[in-house]
C-alpha cells in the first residue's frame, strides 16, 4: 500500500534510532502489512516479498528481525517516528509528499497502478471477446464509477488527478487505514464493491487466488517502491541502500521476485498426468494409499482426495512457498514424517498419512471423528495457527468451537477481512481464506464421490 500523507498531521522524528542502537539492542523492527507482498504466514511460514528481503539484511548486519504488522495503515509514520518500528515495509510507494516526511530506501521494485474489476456472472462460459464487453477498458470509462481506496493512498490522488485529465468526476470512496488493499480486492471478487485499484505486482499475485479478476487497465506510469526510514535514520538508509544496490545483482534477489511475482501458486516440473479414474483405480499409487491408510488410520480413499487437491497425485510438484512433492510437505516438517524432496512417491503417500494422522490427534477435543478430520485436513492446507484462529473466532461469537460444518469454518472465512485478523484473539494474522475453505469442501466432496466409487 502507498500513500502521500498530508505533511502538517505528522511531527519531525522524536526518536533518535539509528543503526548503531539498533546494532546495540540486536533488533531490527519492521512495520508491516498483511499481505501477499509485505508479511503473511503459509502453512505455518513467516513470508512475503519485503520480509524476505529484510530478513537477509537483517542477518547481514547480524540482528534478529522482529515484524510489527500495522492494523491502520494510518498510523504507519506516527510509529516510525516515534521509535515503535525502524523501516517501513508495505508496499510503500515512493511519493514526493512522503519524501518530505521519511527518508526512502533506493527503490526495489517499479510498478504501474491497475483498476481491479469484477469479470461478468458466468464468465467462464462465455467467449472472451464476450465477458469483455461488460468491462472498462480505458481510464475515460471511470466517469460517475464509484472506486474504493485507501484514504491516503497515492491510488487516490491518483484518481483525484485522473477526473482533471479525464474532465469529469470519478465517485471516489476514501476508505480509512483500517481496510487493507487486498481486502478491497477480495470484495471486488465478492461483488461487495465493483472497483478499486492496486499495483500491477499486487493484482497479478491476487489474480491466482480469485480468477473472476480483470486487471488489464493500467492507470498510471510506472512509480517505485522502496522501504521507508526516519529522517534521523540516515546511517540505516545508507546501510540498506549499499546492500540493496549489491543484493539487486544477485541472482538470489531475483528468484525471490520471481517466486512471488511470476510463479503460479503451484509449479509442476512434469506434465505427466498422474490421475486415473478409470472405474477401477483413482491413480497409479492406490496400493501405497492403502498401505497409508493401514497406518494411519485414515481411509485410503481419503489421503487420495488430499493428494489429488494437493497435487493432482503429481510427486515432483512444488508451489511458491517451497512446499514440495504429492502431498506437499514444507521443508521444516517433511523430514519429521520421513518425506524429503527427493522420496519415492510410496514415501510421500506415507508420510503424508502420518502427517494426517499427527494432525487428527492434536485435534482430539473435537468429539466428531469425520468433523475432527476436517480440522485435521484444513490445518494441513493452511498451518495450525490459522485453524486454531479460526477456532478462537469461533468461540468469541458465539458459534461452536468444536464443529467445523457452518461454524468454524465461517469464522475461517473472515480472517481475510482486517475487522476480524486484527480481533485480539488472532496470533497469525490474514490468510487467503477461500483457499482452505473450498480445500476442506472440495477434499470431502471428492472423497464422497470416491466412497460410491472405488473399494
Amino acid at each position: 500500500m502507498e500513500s502521500p500523507e498530508k505533511t502538517k498531521s505528522f511531527k519531525r522524528p522524536d526518536a533518535k534510532i539509528d543503526l548503531p542502537e539498533i546494532l546495540q539492542k540486536g533488533k531490527l523492527t519492521v512495520l508491516a502489512e498483511n499481505s501477499t507482498t509485505s508479511f503473511f504466514y503459509y502453512k505455518g511460514k513467516k513470508m512475503g516479498f519485503e520480509y524476505e528481503l529484510l530478513k537477509l539484511f537483517a542477518d547481514e548486519i547480524g540482528v534478529e528481525l522482529e515484524i510489527k504488522v500495522i492494523n491502520n495503515l494510518d498510523s504507519l509514520i506516527p510509529k516510525l517516528n516515534n521509535g515503535e518500528g525502524d523501516i517501513i515495509a508495505c508496499n510503500y510507494t515512493v511519493t514526493r509528499e512522503r519524501s518530505r516526511i521519511v527518508n526512502f530506501s533506493v527503490p526495489f521494485i517499479q510498478t504501474h497502478q491497475v483498476l481491479v474489476q469484477r469479470k461478468p456472472e458466468g464468465w467462464e462460459n462465455m467467449k472472451e471477446s464476450e465477458w469483455k464487453k461488460n468491462l472498462i477498458h480505458s481510464p475515460n470509462e471511470l466517469a460517475n464509477k464509484e472506486v474504493h481506496v485507501w484514504v491516503n493512498s497515492s491510488y487516490y490522488q491518483r484518481l483525484l488527478h485522473l477526473q482533471e485529465e479525464i474532465g469529469d468526476t470519478i465517485l471516489i470512496e476514501g476508505e480509512k487505514g483500517n481496510v487493507g488493499g487486498e481486502e478491497l480486492i477480495e470484495q471486488v471478487s465478492e461483488g461487495i464493491i465493483d472497483l478499486t485499484v492496486t499495483e500491477d505486482i499486487v493484482a497479478k499475485v491476487n489474480k491466482q487466488f480469485y480468477k473472476n479478476l480483470y486487471t488489464d487497465v493500467s492507470l498510471s506510469f510506472k512509480q517505485k517502491i522502496a522501504f521507508g526510514m526516519r529522517k534521523s535514520s540516515s546511517l540505516l538508509q545508507h546501510k540498506l541502500d549499499d546492500w540493496l544496490e549489491n543484493f539487486m545483482q544477485k541472482s538470489t534477489f531475483k528468484y525471490i521476485s520471481r517466486k512471488y511475482f511470476e510463479k503460479k501458486h503451484m509449479t509442476n516440473s512434469s506434465h505427466k498426468n498422474y490421475v486415473t479414474l478409470n472405474k477401477t483405480n483413482i491413480s497409479p499409487f492406490d496400493n501405497a494409499f492403502k498401505r497409508a491408510e493401514k497406518e494411519s488410520g485414515w481411509d485410503w480413499r481419503l489421503i487420495s482426495a488430499v493428494a489429488y487437491q494437493e497435487s493432482h497425485f503429481n510427486p515432483n510438484a512444488l508451489s511458491f512457498g517451497g512446499a514440495y512433492g504429492m502431498m506437499q510437505f514444507m521443508p521444516n516438517t517433511g523430514p519429521t514424517y520421513g518425506v524429503y524432496p527427493d522420496s519415492p512417491p510410496e514415501i510421500q503417500i506415507l508420510g503424508g498419512g502420518r502427517k494426517l494422522k499427527a494432525d487428527e490427534k492434536y485435534w482430539k477435543a473435537i468429539p466428531d471423528d469425520f468433523q475432527r478430520k476436517k480440522f485435521s485436513m484444513a490445518s494441513y492446507n493452511a498451518g495450525r495457527g490459522h485453524i486454531l484462529d479460526a477456532q478462537r473466532l469461533a468461540k468469541k461469537h458465539g458459534l461452536n468451537h468444536l464443529v467445523w460444518d457452518d461454524n468454524v469454518e465461517k469464522m475461517l472465512l473472515n480472517l481475510s477481512k482486517k475487522e476480524y485478523y486484527q480481533d485480539e484473539v488472532v496470533r497469525h494474522g490474514m490468510m487467503k481464506t477461500k483457499i482452505t475453505y473450498n480445500y476442506v469442501r472440495e477434499v470431502t466432496e471428492r472423497y464422497m464421490e470416491w466412497v460410491a466409487i472405488y473399494q
